[in-house]
Protein backbone atom coordinates (compact mmCIF):
# COMPACT_ATOMS: atom_id res chain seq x y z
CA UNK A 1 0.00 0.00 0.00
CA UNK A 2 2.76 2.63 1.32
CA UNK A 3 6.50 2.47 0.44
CA UNK A 4 8.29 2.00 3.55
CA UNK A 5 10.82 3.91 2.03
CA UNK A 6 8.38 6.93 1.32
CA UNK A 7 7.11 6.83 4.98
CA UNK A 8 10.37 6.55 6.36
CA UNK A 9 11.14 10.26 4.55
CA UNK A 10 8.13 11.48 5.66
CA UNK A 11 8.68 10.62 9.47
CA UNK A 12 12.18 12.42 8.77
CA UNK A 13 10.97 15.68 7.42
CA UNK A 14 7.99 15.60 10.26
CA UNK A 15 10.63 14.93 12.99
CA UNK A 16 13.01 17.60 11.63
CA UNK A 17 9.93 20.54 11.17
CA UNK A 18 8.69 19.41 14.78
CA UNK A 19 12.29 20.08 16.60
CA UNK A 20 12.17 23.34 14.32
CA UNK A 21 9.22 24.00 15.48
CA UNK A 22 9.74 23.15 19.40
CA UNK A 23 13.34 25.65 19.39
CA UNK A 24 10.87 28.47 17.13
CA UNK A 25 8.50 28.58 20.41
CA UNK A 26 10.99 28.38 22.56
CA UNK A 27 13.07 31.22 21.35
CA UNK A 28 10.04 33.12 20.46
CA UNK A 29 8.35 32.33 24.06
CA UNK A 30 11.78 34.33 25.09
CA UNK A 31 11.20 37.09 23.30
CA UNK A 32 7.57 37.61 23.86
CA UNK A 33 8.18 37.93 27.38
CA UNK A 34 11.08 40.16 27.25
CA UNK A 35 9.30 42.35 25.12
CA UNK A 36 6.18 42.70 28.10
CA UNK A 37 9.34 43.60 30.05
CA UNK A 38 9.92 46.37 27.74
CA UNK A 39 6.72 47.95 27.57
CA UNK A 40 6.77 47.32 31.51
CA UNK A 41 9.58 49.43 31.78
CA UNK A 42 8.17 51.74 29.43
CA UNK A 43 5.30 52.46 31.56
CA UNK A 44 7.77 53.29 34.53
CA UNK A 45 9.70 55.25 32.56
CA UNK A 46 12.61 53.39 32.74
CA UNK A 47 14.25 53.57 29.57
CA UNK A 48 17.78 52.45 30.15
CA UNK A 49 15.69 48.75 31.06
CA UNK A 50 13.49 48.95 27.52
CA UNK A 51 16.72 50.26 25.36
CA UNK A 52 18.35 47.24 26.31
CA UNK A 53 15.65 44.81 26.07
CA UNK A 54 14.81 45.86 22.97
CA UNK A 55 18.33 45.83 21.78
CA UNK A 56 18.22 42.15 22.77
CA UNK A 57 15.26 41.21 21.05
CA UNK A 58 16.53 42.50 17.87
CA UNK A 59 19.57 40.77 18.21
CA UNK A 60 17.22 37.54 18.97
CA UNK A 61 14.96 38.43 15.93
CA UNK A 62 17.71 38.36 13.57
CA UNK A 63 19.12 35.10 15.21
CA UNK A 64 16.47 33.42 14.74
CA UNK A 65 15.92 34.67 10.83
CA UNK A 66 19.47 33.78 10.05
CA UNK A 67 18.86 30.08 11.77
CA UNK A 68 15.76 29.52 10.26
CA UNK A 69 14.89 31.36 7.75
CA UNK A 70 11.76 34.49 7.61
CA UNK A 71 9.42 32.19 5.42
CA UNK A 72 9.94 29.30 7.71
CA UNK A 73 9.46 31.69 10.91
CA UNK A 74 6.42 33.24 9.52
CA UNK A 75 4.73 30.03 9.23
CA UNK A 76 4.62 29.83 13.44
CA UNK A 77 2.21 31.84 15.65
CA UNK A 78 4.48 31.86 18.74
CA UNK A 79 7.30 33.56 16.14
CA UNK A 80 4.60 35.91 14.71
CA UNK A 81 2.97 36.84 18.43
CA UNK A 82 7.12 37.16 19.57
CA UNK A 83 7.73 40.03 16.40
CA UNK A 84 4.21 41.34 17.21
CA UNK A 85 4.51 41.97 20.80
CA UNK A 86 8.61 42.90 20.30
CA UNK A 87 7.11 45.81 17.76
CA UNK A 88 4.52 47.02 20.30
CA UNK A 89 6.98 48.01 22.64
CA UNK A 90 9.61 49.45 19.96
CA UNK A 91 7.09 51.29 18.58
CA UNK A 92 5.68 52.42 22.53
CA UNK A 93 9.31 53.65 23.15
CA UNK A 94 9.71 55.52 19.26
CA UNK A 95 6.20 57.67 20.14
CA UNK A 96 7.40 58.42 24.30
CA UNK A 97 10.29 59.87 22.56
CA UNK A 98 8.86 61.52 20.00
CA UNK A 99 10.24 59.77 16.72
CA UNK A 100 8.81 58.25 13.36
CA UNK A 101 7.87 54.77 13.39
CA UNK A 102 9.62 53.35 10.72
CA UNK A 103 11.21 49.76 9.59
CA UNK A 104 13.50 47.85 11.91
CA UNK A 105 16.88 47.85 9.95
CA UNK A 106 18.37 44.70 10.05
CA UNK A 107 14.96 42.71 10.55
CA UNK A 108 12.13 41.45 7.96
CA UNK A 109 9.16 41.61 9.54
CA UNK A 110 5.59 41.30 7.39
CA UNK A 111 3.08 43.54 7.68
CA UNK A 112 0.74 41.81 9.93
CA UNK A 113 3.13 42.47 12.75
CA UNK A 114 3.69 45.87 12.45
CA UNK A 115 0.22 46.66 12.00
CA UNK A 116 -0.86 44.29 14.62
CA UNK A 117 1.90 45.92 16.92
CA UNK A 118 0.88 49.60 16.11
CA UNK A 119 -2.74 48.78 16.62
CA UNK A 120 -1.65 47.44 20.61
CA UNK A 121 0.67 50.34 21.08
CA UNK A 122 -2.61 52.32 21.50
CA UNK A 123 -3.58 50.61 24.23
CA UNK A 124 0.02 51.04 26.14
CA UNK A 125 -1.07 54.77 24.98
CA UNK A 126 -4.01 54.49 27.41
CA UNK A 127 -2.11 53.26 30.27
CA UNK A 128 1.23 55.70 29.85
CA UNK A 129 -1.49 58.69 29.54
CA UNK A 130 -3.39 57.21 32.83
CA UNK A 131 0.20 56.98 34.52
CA UNK A 132 0.72 60.66 33.62
CA UNK A 133 -2.66 62.03 34.80
CA UNK A 134 -2.07 60.62 37.75
CA UNK A 135 1.39 62.19 38.21
CA UNK A 136 -0.57 65.43 37.28
CA UNK A 137 0.73 66.17 34.19
CA UNK A 138 -2.46 66.61 32.04
CA UNK A 139 -0.84 68.24 29.10
CA UNK A 140 0.96 65.10 28.29
CA UNK A 141 -2.01 63.13 27.98
CA UNK A 142 -3.50 66.19 25.28
CA UNK A 143 -0.39 65.20 23.53
CA UNK A 144 -0.40 61.42 23.79
CA UNK A 145 -4.33 61.43 22.40
CA UNK A 146 -3.06 63.26 19.47
CA UNK A 147 -0.49 60.93 18.72
CA UNK A 148 -2.90 58.09 18.76
CA UNK A 149 -5.26 60.25 16.93
CA UNK A 150 -2.75 60.65 14.19
CA UNK A 151 -2.13 56.99 14.20
CA UNK A 152 -5.32 55.74 14.00
CA UNK A 153 -6.32 58.48 11.17
CA UNK A 154 -3.50 56.62 9.31
CA UNK A 155 -4.56 53.07 9.89
CA UNK A 156 -8.20 53.59 8.63
CA UNK A 157 -6.95 53.69 4.91
CA UNK A 158 -5.63 50.24 5.22
CA UNK A 159 -10.06 48.99 5.77
CA UNK A 160 -8.31 46.23 7.57
CA UNK A 161 -9.49 42.86 7.85
CA UNK A 162 -9.65 39.28 9.53
CA UNK A 163 -7.02 39.31 12.45
CA UNK A 164 -6.02 42.56 12.09
CA UNK A 165 -9.50 44.21 11.94
CA UNK A 166 -10.05 43.10 15.20
CA UNK A 167 -7.01 44.37 16.28
CA UNK A 168 -7.97 47.66 14.93
CA UNK A 169 -11.69 47.45 16.28
CA UNK A 170 -9.62 47.05 19.95
CA UNK A 171 -7.12 50.27 18.65
CA UNK A 172 -10.50 52.39 17.84
CA UNK A 173 -11.84 51.37 21.25
CA UNK A 174 -9.00 52.52 23.21
CA UNK A 175 -9.14 56.05 21.17
CA UNK A 176 -11.95 56.83 22.69
CA UNK A 177 -10.41 56.10 26.21
CA UNK A 178 -8.03 58.39 25.17
CA UNK A 179 -10.84 60.92 23.99
CA UNK A 180 -12.96 60.89 27.19
CA UNK A 181 -9.88 61.09 29.80
CA UNK A 182 -8.60 63.96 27.57
CA UNK A 183 -12.50 65.42 27.77
CA UNK A 184 -12.68 64.92 31.55
CA UNK A 185 -8.92 66.77 32.30
CA UNK A 186 -10.84 69.56 30.06
CA UNK A 187 -13.96 69.56 31.97
CA UNK A 188 -11.76 69.95 35.18
CA UNK A 189 -9.91 72.76 33.95
CA UNK A 190 -6.73 70.91 34.98
CA UNK A 191 -3.72 71.57 33.00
Amino acid sequence: MISPKFLEELRKDYQANESERRQIISASNNILFEAKKTIFALQRQDFKTAVTKIAANEENLKNLAKRFGQERLNKEGAYKAAAEEYLEGKTFFLVIKGKKIEATPGLQLDYEAYLGGICDLIGELVRYATNQAANGKFTAVAKIKQGAEDIMAQLIDFDMTGYLRTKYDQARGHLRKLEQMAYEIKLRGKK
